[in-house]
Formats: C-alpha cells, sequence, structure tokens
C-alpha cells in the first residue's frame, strides 16, 4: 500500500501518483497503523503517538537574547544551528528543525482527531473520557506549539490580522485538502476550546505513568501558561492553585538536594527530569540534539549561552537574591568552551541500525514544572497589580531555588529593578525595554514584571521558553559577537519584526500554504 503523505507536513504529492488507481486505499489509512481503533485499548495505545517528538528548545534558545556568537575559530554543530542563531530562515531538516517540529506536530494533531473521530463512532462512551480529554489536551498543545513558534505572538490589536495557523479538526478525507491559514486570534479561540472541554475529562487513573501524558496537574499548567499568553490573568491564578495547591513551596522541586547531584553525567539531568520528581508534571521524549549543541559537550561552540550574557543578563547577574554564589543548582561555565550550561538535558542515543551504528539523538523534555507555573502565578497577580500576591510567590520561588537568607519584599523588589539601568548590547543588564502591544504601567508594575521576567529566564534556560517571552513583551534583541573582551553589533530585532514569525516549512509555502510575510 502507498504512503499517504500529508499535505501540511511536506511537499504536495506528485501529480502522477495520486492520479494512480493504486492509491484508491492510501485516504483510509491511519496515522499510525499499528491497529485499528475498535477497541477501547487500541485507542489508548494510539494517543502514545499524540506527543510532538521534535522539541521547540533549540529553536527557543538560538533565535533569542540567550545567544551570542563568540568569534575567532569557533565553529557551528551544523548550519541548522547557524542559520536559527543568524535568523534566517531555516533550510535545513534536522532533528531540531523548524520543518521537523511542524511535521512532527501536525502527526500528532493527526493521530488525535483519528482518536477522536473513532470514540465519536463508538458513541462516546463515558469509560473513553480520560482519552477524550488527552486527545483535545493534546491536540491544544500541537497546536499551540505551531502558532507560538511560526507566528507573531497574540495580541488583542493585530491578532485577528496576524497569520496564525490551520487548525485541523477532522481526519482528512481528500488528497488535497485546502489548508488555509486562520488569524491568530481565531487559532488562540480554538485552541481554549479543545483545552477547556479537554481538562475536565482528564484522569490520572487511565495512564501507567501519568507523567508521561497529560495527567491532570500538567493539564491544569498547560491551562495557566497558555492563558498567560492569552492574557486572562484571572484563568491563569485559578489553574496555577489547582496545580500548586494551597502550600506551593511543598510542591516545588528540591533544589538543594538537586544541587548535590553530580554534574557530571546524566545524575543531575535525569534527575531533572524524572517522572518520580513532584516538580515535573509532563516529560516527552523527543528526539533532538540540543543536549550536546547546549550541553558540557565540544560542539556548536560558535553560537552560545556564554559568559558575557550569563554574567551581565541572566543566570550568573546579580538579582534581590544576591549572586550566583546563592544558587543551590550551580550554572558553570563548561570548561574550555564558550557554554555557561544549567544541567537539565542529557543526550540518549536510540540505535535503529545496529550493524552500521546508525540511530537518533533523544532527549526528555520537561514541558512543564511546578516552578515555572508558580512564576506564571505571579506573573497574573503583577498584571493584576496585586504586588503583595506576586512578592509571596516571588519569595516562595527565590528561597527555594537560592540559599539566600534576605527577605524579599514588595518595597525592596521594585526598588531593585527600577534602580537598574536600561541594557544596551554593549552595556548589558538583566532590564530590557519592553514593548508590548498591552499596558504596562512605569513604577512598580514594571518593576515586577522585570524581576520576573529575569527568574523565569533563569529557571526556564535552555527549555526555549525566553523566546516566547521575548516576544510577549515585545523585547528588542540584538545579534553580538562576543570576542577577546570586545562586543560588535551584527543585526537587531525589534518588537515589530517580522522574523519573529520562524518561517513555515518551503515544501509547504509550495503546497499552496501563506508564507509568513518577510
Amino acid at each position: 500500500m502507498m504512503k499517504k503523505k500529508h499535505i501540511l507536513l511536506s511537499a504536495v504529492l506528485p501529480a502522477i501518483i495520486l492520479l494512480a488507481s493504486s492509491c484508491s486505499n492510501y485516504l483510509d489509512e491511519l496515522p499510525d497503523n499499528r491497529t485499528d481503533l475498535n477497541t477501547e485499548q487500541a485507542i489508548a495505545k494510539l494517543l502514545v503517538s499524540a506527543y510532538p517528538i521534535t522539541s521547540f528548545a533549540m529553536i527557543g534558545e538560538m533565535t533569542s537574547d540567550n545567544t551570542d556568537n563568540n568569534g575567532g575559530t569557533w565553529t557551528s554543530y551544523n548550519l541548522l544551528q547557524e542559520q536559527l542563531a543568524t535568523w534566517k530562515n531555516a533550510t535545513e531538516i534536522e532533528n531540531d528543525s523548524p520543518e521537523a517540529l511542524w511535521e512532527d506536530c501536525y502527526l500528532a494533531v493527526a493521530t488525535c482527531n483519528q482518536a477522536l473521530k473513532a470514540i465519536e463512532k463508538m458513541g462516546n462512551p463515558a469509560s473513553l473520557n480520560p482519552q477524550k480529554g488527552e486527545a483535545l489536551l493534546c491536540r491544544a498543545y500541537a497546536h499551540f506549539i505551531l502558532v507560538n513558534v511560526f507566528c507573531q505572538h497574540y495580541s488583542e490589536t493585530n491578532g485577528t490580522k496576524d497569520l496564525g495557523v490551520f487548525y485541523a479538526t477532522e481526519p482528512e478525507t481528500t488528497v488535497l485538502p485546502s489548508y488555509e491559514r486562520l488569524s491568530v486570534a481565531e487559532t488562540y479561540k480554538r485552541i481554549n476550546k479543545d483545552i477547556e472541554e479537554g481538562l475536565p475529562l482528564i484522569d490520572d487513573a487511565a495512564y501507567e505513568v501519568p507523567k508521561y501524558h497529560f495527567n491532570k496537574k500538567a493539564a491544569y499548567a498547560f491551562a495557566c501558561r497558555f492563558n498567560l499568553y492569552y492574557r486572562n490573568y484571572v484563568k491563569v491564578i485559578e489553574y496555577a492553585e489547582k496545580v500548586l495547591t494551597s502550600n506551593p513551596s511543598a510542591m516545588l522541586r528540591d533544589w538543594q538536594k538537586a544541587g548535590k547531584l553530580s554534574g557530571n553525567g546524566a545524575i543531575r539531568s535525569n534527575e531533572f527530569v524524572s517522572e518520580r520528581n513532584k516538580a515535573t508534571l509532563l516529560v516527552i521524549a523527543c528526539r533532538s540534539s540540543w543536549a550536546y549543541i547546549h550541553g558540557p559537550y565540544h560542539v556548536g561552540e560558535k553560537y552560545t549561552h556564554n559568559n558575557k550574557i550569563s554574567t551581565t543578563e541572566s543566570c550568573q547577574a546579580n538579582g534581590p537574591w544576591g549572586d550566583k554564589d546563592t544558587y543551590y543548582y550551580d550554572i558553570p561555565e563548561f570548561q574550555g568552551t564558550t557554554k555557561v550550561i544549567m544541567n537539565k538535558m542529557y543526550s540518549y542515543f536510540e540505535m535503529s541500525d545496529p550493524v552500521n551504528g546508525i540511530g537518533y539523538n533523544h532527549i526528555m523534555y520537561p514541558a512543564f514544572t511546578t516552578d515555572e507555573i508558580l512564576l506564571c502565578r505571579a506573573e497574573a497577580y503583577a498584571m493584576k497589580k496585586d504586588f503583595d500576591k506576586a512578592t509571596e510567590d516571588l519569595s516562595i520561588w527565590l528561597h527555594a531555588f537560592t540559599k539566600s537568607e534576605k527577605t524579599i519584599d514588595r518595597a525592596s523588589i521594585s526598588k531593585f529593578y527600577g534602580d537598574m539601568k536600561y541594557y544596551t548590547p554593549e552595556d548589558p543588564t538583566p532590564k530590557k525595554e519592553l514593548h508590548p502591544d498591552f499596558t504596562i504601567e512605569s513604577g512598580e508594575q514594571e518593576n515586577f514584571i522585570q524581576a520576573i521576567l529575569h527568574m523565569r529566564r533563569i529557571l526556564t534556560m535552555h527549555e526555549g521558553l525566553r523566546w516566547f517571552d521575548v516576544k510577549r513583551y515585545g523585547i528588542e534583541i540584538y545579534r553580538r559577537t562576543v570576542y577577546n573582551g570586545e562586543i560588535t553589533v551584527n543585526d537587531k530585532m525589534p518588537a515589530n519584526d517580522k522574523r519573529r514569525a520562524i518561517q513555515i516549512p518551503q515544501d509547504v509555502i509550495n503546497a499552496g500554504m501563506e508564507a509568513n510575510p518577510r
């Protein structure tokens, strides 16, 4: 039987193949054809494939302000890293490439739609509610990744004008269906619908290992982050409480214990993503070389999170807690390289051809953690000008992450970031000018947002989320070469730069989908 090639995923099939009579059966092929979807067990098994196996971490880190060009004779890992780090359209097709992410997200969506259709044909039995909930959450999550990577950020001003993505809700039944991109606002609306419908159906008892699926806390964590980006702050606070409970301190990572683990090999990184860790809510296995590229290896050293960024802007810059020596979790510079690393992810090799030594690099990606959700809630409080509540959350995070004995309060947070000068490429600081499409009052509110963005940048280092924070707040970022103590500015990306929407794959453009403007 001929294999169906999803038009959303890659190029249009040659016309001669589409017209061939031998293709008459392949339209009915399932995205995962290991079994027919005529039993509850088969549907549950299918949903293992409902999670994208490509991570956005490398895209997010290489395009954000967490990367500098280190100059000299340092080399990049591959052409993809070079293209992402220099804000070029990525033409390379690798495990971490935009094309791979696009394909895997839509493959995950196709799996969800097949499962939902099968559940519908079975009469939507209550016994399949957990599977229905998982399929809806996974469909929403894949589209959430797509719209945030390949589109401008959600905006109440331009959201109805900016190009979103095609929102797939039905299995394909035609050879060349027409795919039209929605607006960003409409894409968000449909994501929200799937989340709200799926949340009450999730049941942890349906999973052997809940943290490899959208368990209840992971589902609420996704809803929390989505609503933060959607700027529905009441829901952010509501869903965060379901994750953090009435005792958030007890739900956070034990950074003191984690910091005592060896940073060599996989010991610390394995613990970071372990399903046994209370702070880790959802772990996704991804094909990725990102652990090599950003990690303690002598590769990819031309474009890195380097000592200049670390000491002046991110994880080694001073904060209300003091300096980097107060961290439980040390963030060292890898000896002999330009990398400053927060050890989180380890590279695992899956052998697909043992004879020829061919296989895939994998990472276990921590999609949602309690610590990040706490900072999501702090941000929501700050946007609602409830600075006392925001201070409580920031204090909880600070005393979990650091051994600082400082007592921070509302006034000290505001003063620390209020007194800080704004970043320039030649004289960098953690505080960057914000140009969102929504109002942030100068003074206390902006100071709190600056504090939260600084803490988020440290906490989510190497995870790709900084790129979304840059987009959400319209932060102007630069491409610099930092070499021999000198800084050269090569490029800048202002708040309205069209390159903030990563270009969709060329094959998909060739198939007729509207490209992102450039």
